[in-house]
């Protein structure tokens, strides 16, 4: 699996729209990550609209990409579907990863940007796209074309494995 030894993090987008099947894909690829006992508390809203972006990108002081993508995706756990509360977390970033690789895959660039558990962050995002109170924001995930492509750097380290 290629994408993984080859993804980075995108910032930079071209001012191009990404085709509906592609963005199918990613929420398709989100939706085959694990989860606690099968739980799935994700939902995802795809958000294309340059108000609601520029809403999103103000959530965060880390949120700049969002202005220079063409979409960005919002995953989002319902509150009331999490039957292990503690894994909710470790799902939705499990999905979020499943959405990189994915972009990657296709052609895409992407950024995951963290919002979750900084409630402010959060209830930023609920407010901007209008979630019903059962859901949480949970990050931001800009994408799109990718202005340029730069090498991943070799991050294995040796001296952090260990055999028992």
């Amino acid at each position: 699996m290629d994408s993984i030894f080859i993804r980075t993090s995108v910032r930079d987008f071209e001012d191009r729209v990404v085709e509906p099947h592609k963005i199918e894909k990613l929420l398709r690829a989100a939706m085959a990550a694990p989860s606690a006992v099968n739980q799935q508390p994700w939902e995802f809203y795809v958000v294309q609209n340059p108000v609601k972006l520029q809403e999103i990108a103000a959530a965060s002081p880390y949120a700049g990409p969002v202005l220079k993508a063409p979409a960005a995706i919002v995953p989002c756990y319902d509150k009331k579907r999490l039957a292990a509360v503690e894994y909710a977390d470790i799902d939705m970033s499990a999905a979020c990863e499943n959405i990189l690789l994915e972009a990657e895959q296709q052609g895409l660039g992407a950024v995951w940007l963290g919002i979750a558990p900084i409630r402010e962050r959060m209830d930023k995002v609920a407010v901007a796209i209008c979630l019903p109170e059962n859901l949480a924001a949970f990050a931001i995930i800009p994408f799109g074309y990718p202005v340029g492509k730069k090498a991943q750097q070799d991050r294995y380290d040796t001296s952090r494995v260990h055999y028992i």
